[in-house]
């Protein structure tokens, strides 16, 4: 059954160039440890598979989660899996703060995800679906923890809108 819904939802736009930077990084790496192997006098079919996987490697861990979200949903694809979560009867919504800041969403289904509010703040668009989908979990009620985690970074991602629309204008 398929899910009703946009045509496109909303996305990271940033995500392709997270993308491009992760590949240039791995082919940098996988450049760079095979010029140093070969200048060494080292250099073996073997070895020259173990740098490209080894590469694939930093690829895989600089590779970012890709976020989308549509009317009542909001998704974060890792290489590994998808997770979603229904914004419209979200339970919780907890951020941990420290070296990797994340938000993490919980739904009365069951279903959980994390991602960087870093993100959110970036793509109005994601916030706009997630703010909108947890107004109507505050209406039905299932909304039971994090109303002030949400505040908070509305009010971030506001300030910011308002300051880069002000920057845009030449009045800042």
């Amino acid at each position: 059954m398929r899910r009703s819904g946009p045509a496109n939802p909303a996305g990271d736009r940033h995500w392709r160039g997270s993308v491009r930077f992760a590949a240039v990084c791995a082919l940098v790496f996988c450049a760079m440890s095979l010029l140093v192997d070969w200048d060494a006098g080292s250099l073996t079919p073997l070895r020259a598979l173990l740098w490209s996987l080894l590469s694939a490697a930093v690829f895989v861990v600089l590779l970012p989660p890709r976020v989308s979200a549509g009317p009542g949903w909001l998704a974060v694809r890792t290489p590994w899996r998808r997770r979603v979560v229904h914004t419209d009867v979200v339970t919780t919504v907890r951020q941990y703060e420290g070296v990797s800041s994340h938000l993490v969403l919980q739904d009365v289904h069951g279903h959980r995800l994390e991602l960087d509010p870093r993100t959110l703040e970036a793509n109005p668009l994601l916030w706009h679906e997630l703010d909108t989908g947890v107004h109507r979990a505050l209406e039905h009620g299932t909304l039971r923890h994090g109303t002030d985690v949400l505040d908070r970074l509305g009010h971030r991602i506001d300030d910011e809108t308002t300051l880069a629309v002000l920057r845009a204008s030449g009045l800042s």
